[in-house]
Parts: structure tokens; sequence; C-alpha cells
């Protein structure tokens, strides 16, 4: 049973969190990697070294949606092929983040924390809610 007083504040932290870890890993590749050393990184795991640039933007910009509560679900479900990119890389590398390379169940989990908050809503405070998908 989902408690209808509380669920709001539910999604809000987990839109919080999903938000503070997009808007780390973005700023990480932008400002610690750089972002031709990320390019270089994509490319020397098979994606597009271009590709760098518009996935660390999604992840900073998608980040601070999330964390104002602009259109939370949609950004969460916009942000969804990003982490699945990101499991791809670490899937031949076992379960555990611990694992050389890291491994899958980190970005696993981030997709099912997404895919939570596309399903579960926007969360409290949000500032601009996203369309219903269904009534």
């Amino acid at each position: 049973m989902i408690d209808n007083k509380t669920a709001p504040y539910a999604a809000l932290v987990l839109r919080l969190a999903l938000a503070v870890m997009f808007l780390a890993h973005g700023l990480t590749k932008v400002f610690v990697f750089t972002l031709p050393g990320t390019a270089q990184f994509f490319a020397s795991v098979g994606f597009p070294g271009w590709m760098a640039y518009p996935v660390a933007g999604a992840e900073v910009f998608g980040g601070l949606f999330l964390l104002l509560g602009l259109y939370p679900r949609l950004v969460a479900a916009a942000l969804l092929p990003v982490l699945i990119g990101a499991s791809t890389v670490h899937l031949a590398n076992g379960w555990s983040f611990g694992n050389a390379n890291g491994g899958w169940e980190y970005p696993v989990f981030l997709i099912a924390a997404a895919l939570v908050q596309v399903l579960m809503g926007d969360g409290a405070f949000a500032l601009k809610r996203s369309p219903r998908f269904a009534d």
C-alpha cells in the first residue's frame, strides 16, 4: 500500500539523490577528467568520442532540472539512455562496483531509481510539474 501523504516526499528524496548523482558525474567529466579526456575515454570503450559532450551536458543540466524540480519525470526518462549506456561499459566487469573498472550494479541500480522517479512522479516542491502519463 502506498502512503499518499508521504509518497510525494519519498519522490522528492529520490529526485534530489538522482540530481546530486547526475551533477557529480557530469561536473567530474567537465572539471576533473575534462571533456577532451572524457571523449578519449568514451572512444576507448567503443562509444564515439563526441558523445562525451552531450552526455556531460545531459548529466549537468538534467541534474539541475531534477534539483529544481523542472519536469522531473520527463528528465528522469530522458536520462535513462545515459544510464543504460553507462551500464554497458561496466557489464563485463562483473557485479561489484569495487571490481577493476567498476561493476554493473551501480549503473543498473540508477536505471531502476530513474525508472521509479518516472513512475512515482515529480515529488513535493517541483517547480514545473511533468505532464501526467495517465489518469
